[in-house]
């Protein structure tokens, strides 16, 4: 038995920009930090014939013998698409679960690329580095299934930490923000997350997105161009631990996301935000691409009690949580080996 885990993220400024269709031309920047809620991977291998797949969160079943293509759409193609480009055909059976529902806008799915290549990987005696994880599960996400997405989620989840990460044509580098350790205890304690109790796919959110910065939609483009200047504003207010300036940020980036696509705010997102705001809460913004999730607030202790109450009379539910630093990684290791023959061994 191998298990592994990565974990999910919240995006404090500059999210969108890190979308090759923006990236590409003008760079990208994004601050954010992964907490301690998890995607899990149990891997075991047997004598079977065949790959076994289940996915709790989906709750749903795979099953491919060795002897039929593997291919990788429908139910379950992410890992799917990770044993097709590791040429893995038959004896592993592989577990999967989230700490959190699917769709809320924490990066989950990007977590599980990177928690199943973190897996594979060391059970195929692969020990990839940070750097490596996130670019391959990039790669497996963007190119093989040509999901309309960025690259935070994926070097959130494979390096952990508070960081400033930035994207061009060429790369992606990780810079973890050097902030004080009573800066760093305060604004994870006055950080809150909602969960407004819907779901949703945010492929049709980005495809727009991507589609209007292609075609060089003023409105998107300053409004991008906005939310990356942002993010230097941000890391520069928690470097000199200015966290009421922070709340402020988060209110402005949140005005200039909702300009991004349709459909990233509602109604009932905009009356939980504004009540959020009536009762105390400095700034926030809806987690992910929109459309459904959490509502992630920043929130002075004084007034969060007053902050939860409404929100959870209004039938959202608030999510405990703590910042985390170390990214994906090992939690179990029986000295499970994957051959490179693809065989279970």
């Amino acid at each position: 038995m191998l298990i592994t885990r990565a974990p999910v993220r919240i995006s404090f400024a500059g999210g969108g920009t890190d979308l090759p269709a923006y990236s590409a031309r003008y760079g990208g920047a994004v601050v954010s930090t992964t907490i301690d809620k998890y995607f899990y991977v149990f891997l075991n291998v047997g004598a079977d014939d065949a790959i076994q797949i289940t996915s709790s969160d989906y709750r749903t079943f795979y099953r491919h013998d060795a002897d039929t293509p593997m291919l990788f759409d429908g139910d379950l193609s992410l890992p799917r698409a990770i044993f097709n480009h590791f040429g893995l055909t038959r004896g592993v059976s592989m577990f999967l679960a989230s700490e959190i529902p699917p769709g809320t806008g924490l990066g989950s799915s990007s977590a599980v690329a990177v928690a199943i290549i973190k897996a594979v990987t060391t059970a195929r005696g692969l020990f990839l580095s940070k750097q490596q994880i996130a670019e391959l599960a990039c790669q497996i996400e963007l190119e093989k299934l040509g999901e309309p997405i960025g690259k935070q989620d994926q070097y959130a989840a494979a390096f952990g930490g508070l960081n400033l990460i930035q994207f061009s044509a060429t790369g992606v580098t990780v810079e973890p923000l050097p902030i004080a350790p009573a800066t760093r205890r305060e604004l994870e304690k006055n950080t809150l997350l909602f969960f407004t109790g819907a779901t949703r796919a945010a492929s049709s959110i980005l495809r727009a997105q991507k589609q209007s910065s292609e075609q060089d939609d003023p409105q998107v483009l300053d409004a991008l161009h906005a939310v990356k200047a942002m993010a230097f504003e941000v890391k520069a207010a928690l470097a000199r631990g200015d966290l009421a300036r922070f709340g402020e940020l988060l209110d402005a980036a949140w005005q200039h996301k909702k300009k991004f696509a349709a459909g990233i705010s509602n109604a009932r997102i905009d009356e939980a935000y504004a009540l959020a705001r009536r009762n105390g809460a400095r700034g926030g913004k809806v987690t992910g691409a929109g459309g459904g999730g959490f509502l992630m607030l920043y929130c002075e202790p004084s007034r969060q009690a007053a902050v939860t109450q409404a929100l959870e009379d209004m039938g959202l539910r608030r999510m405990d949580f703590r910042f985390e630093t170390e990214g994906a990684r090992v939690l179990v290791n029986a000295g499970l080996r994957i051959s490179d023959g693809a065989d279970a061994t």
